[in-house]
């Protein structure tokens, strides 16, 4: 009877050793997220005058199939910086002339991006004054939302990667691009500010904002950003 216990303790121990490496076997390889689409800056044929600072516009983005979009009055108020091709001042965009809060979002012309799991995003910013670049996000469902998580006191231009896990949110008014209560909740009226469990899996604009005017031309107070790099699933609209 010894002799059959130990055996089925043995049985029983390579059953499971088995099951364990076949387990290990069939699991997916954990991968980063794929390179949805990227903003990069270039000088279209009609802003050839380096001296000059202009109005950023759709032809100011390498990719045709990348649309930006501006909310709020003061977005069409920022100006382009830097030189192409430059890695001590790479072509942008800045926002000291900027008199009022704005939301500039970036968007593929058919697709949504997957921002769950493992994707993120990595921009190159700098700021001035108490200026804060914040995430700003439009859902499948046209909320625009804008994030806690905040980018300032930079004295150079740098890189940062996020993801949007452990954000929390806050709704956008589109026109006044200023935040807003998220709305009623079925169950729950009093809900406060923050917008609760968004779907994060179908957004349709990815971009950033500043929620204070900037201080004119000069060191005063501005966001300066370079490009944009969005990593994550892309889902047919």
């Amino acid at each position: 009877m010894q002799f059959c216990s130990r055996n089925t303790i043995l049985m029983g121990l390579m059953a499971g050793s088995m099951l364990c490496a076949f387990a290990q076997q069939a699991a997916p390889p954990v991968t980063a997220a794929p390179l949805a689409f990227k903003v990069e800056w270039v000088r279209p044929a009609n802003q050839e005058d380096t001296k000059v600072r202009y109005m950023p516009v759709q032809q100011n983005i390498a990719d045709p199939n990348v649309i930006m979009t501006f909310y709020g009055k003061a977005a069409k108020q920022i100006l382009t910086t830097g030189a192409p091709g430059s890695k001590e001042t790479p072509y942008g965009v800045w926002t000291g002339t900027a008199e009022g809060p704005f939301a500039v979002t970036f968007k593929l012309k058919d697709r949504y991006v997957d921002l769950t799991g493992l994707a993120n995003i990595r921009w190159f910013t700098k700021t001035s004054g108490f200026h804060a670049i914040r995430p700003v996000v439009k859902l499948a469902n046209g909320n625009l939302l804008v994030g806690d998580l905040t980018f300032e006191s930079m004295a150079k231009l740098s890189l940062h990667e996020f993801s949007l896990l452990n954000i929390r949110w806050i709704k956008l008014d589109p026109e006044r691009v200023v935040t807003v209560p998220p709305g009623p909740v079925p169950g729950n009226p009093n809900t406060g500010i923050w917008v609760t469990n968004p779907d994060l899996s179908k957004i349709d604009e990815i971009g950033f904002a500043d929620l204070i005017p900037g201080s004119g031309h000069g060191q005063g107070g501005y966001i300066q950003l370079g490009g944009i790099e969005v990593y994550g699933k892309t889902v047919a609209r």
